[in-house]
């Protein structure tokens, strides 16, 4: 594995953390670099399922380090629930190390996240309500408080008291809200600083040691390449990076280091919330695809929006991570379905896009143009390899293949380790 970055190539939830889960067991070191408990990553052990939101995958592992980055947002309460969840499993949680220069995510951001999405009515913009976008809006700021702030009591209080005025101010001026009590916070906070200082470390310095004495390391991506804040389709996207070099400035190291990059893709198309979406399907097909598939968020079982699979959307996540391979999840999810379509490119007016616009009121005025092949009747929860796939199945995949023009590398016919497999 030596050095690899694993990205979704979609809107997210393209199932990255089953193939997280399946790397992190030769991996030394997993690292997550960016987000915060926005994301969730499902992992099924056996009979055991594990829904991972701040923690990398390969915590299940053990011996491996796992390593929330520079880049990451952190709810500070939701991590130790997280980490009592999984000691309570018999998980090992002490080789989980904590950047102290991650962001800490406080009650008054996820108020505000709330009391803002509530407030733009119909043009909300879907998120998730954790506090995420009002942290790193603190962060670019450079007001935000950070892991090593929260660990120093006295630093801590004096931060936290300057920013509760500043947010008072504007959850009860502007959202006509209700102020959050510093006492209360100082107090709860305190306790957690106690719990988590352990855990602290400068993690920027154990990622670059990990890979210069040639340690396998993973980096684990969260949201996917559409969500970036810079080329998704803004607004509707997330407050950070989710392409590969998100790790660079979330882990704290330099481009070079990443030797490979694996992007993540279902065989048809999801979104959750609102934005344009070409392939989008209302219809019965999208309903089927959304059942079967089991299309609802970990984070916020909302239902996920379905359709055909967008290879515009794949190249563009190809060029913009530097995509050295594909995987491609949920074939199964397909199975039974007479025709299926891949959008090769899109139709504006007497114009056909071969590219993904960079403006979302672009995007909304394009058509899919679709190419039609067959489908498949048999069940390949069982195939094991790319030869017991039905010949519909493999020519799927290898249409796929040179339609974005970058290797596919692994296919997943179901949600368990053992249902995944190298071509």
């Amino acid at each position: 594995m030596s050095v690899t970055a694993l990205v979704g190539a979609q809107w997210g939830d393209e199932g990255k953390g089953k193939i997280i889960d399946i790397l992190a067991e030769k991996a030394d070191m997993v690292v997550r670099a960016q987000g915060g408990n926005n994301a969730g990553h499902t992992v099924v052990v056996g009979n055991e399922v594990y829904k991972l939101h701040l923690i990398p995958s390969g915590i299940l592992y053990a011996g491996t380090e796992c390593i929330i980055g520079n880049g990451t947002v952190v709810d500070p309460k939701v991590l130790l629930k997280e980490m009592d969840g999984l000691k309570s499993r018999g998980i090992d949680i002490s080789r989980l190390k904590i950047d102290a220069r991650a962001h800490v995510i406080l009650p008054y951001h996820i108020i505000i996240d709330s009391l803002a999405e509530d407030a733009r009515g119909k043009a909300d913009i879907g998120t998730t309500k954790k506090g995420i976008g009002p942290c790193y809006m603190d962060k670019a700021e450079r007001i935000g408080i950070r892991i090593c702030d929260l660990i120093l009591p006295k630093i801590f209080k004096e931060k936290l008291q300057r920013n509760v005025q500043i947010k008072n101010k504007l959850i009860v001026s502007m959202y006509n809200g209700e102020p959050v009590d510093f006492d209360s916070i100082l107090k709860e906070y305190n306790e957690y600083a106690k719990k988590l200082a352990p855990f602290v470390a400068d993690t920027s310095v154990l990622v670059y040691d990990a890979i210069k004495a040639g340690k396998n390391v993973l980096f684990e991506g969260a949201q996917g390449a559409l969500l970036d804040l810079d080329v998704g389709t803004y607004p509707y996207v997330t407050s950070s990076h989710p392409i590969s070099g998100g790790f660079c400035v979330g882990a704290g190291i330099g481009p070079t280091l990443i030797k490979d990059c694996l992007g993540i893709a279902k065989a048809y198309t999801t979104r959750v919330g609102k934005g344009p979406f070409p392939t989008e399907l209302d219809d019965e097909t999208g309903e089927r695809i959304r059942n079967v598939g089991a299309e609802f968020g970990t984070t916020t079982g909302r239902p996920r929006r379905c359709g055909w699979l967008d290879v515009v959307i794949l190249k563009f996540a190809v060029r913009v991570n530097g995509l050295t391979s594909v995987a491609v999840n949920k074939l199964d999810t397909l199975t039974g379905i007479p025709k299926l379509k891949i959008c090769v490119s899109y139709k504006k007016g007497k114009e056909t896009l071969m590219n993904f616009p960079s403006d979302i009121s672009e995007l909304e005025d394009c058509m899919p143009n679709y190419i039609e092949l067959d489908g498949w009747n048999e069940n390949i929860a069982d195939a094991k390899s790319f030869d017991d796939l039905p010949k519909n199945a493999q020519i799927y995949i290898r249409t796929i293949e040179k339609l974005i023009d970058c290797p596919i590398s692994m296919i997943g016919v179901g949600p368990r380790r053992d249902q995944n497999f190298n071509i």
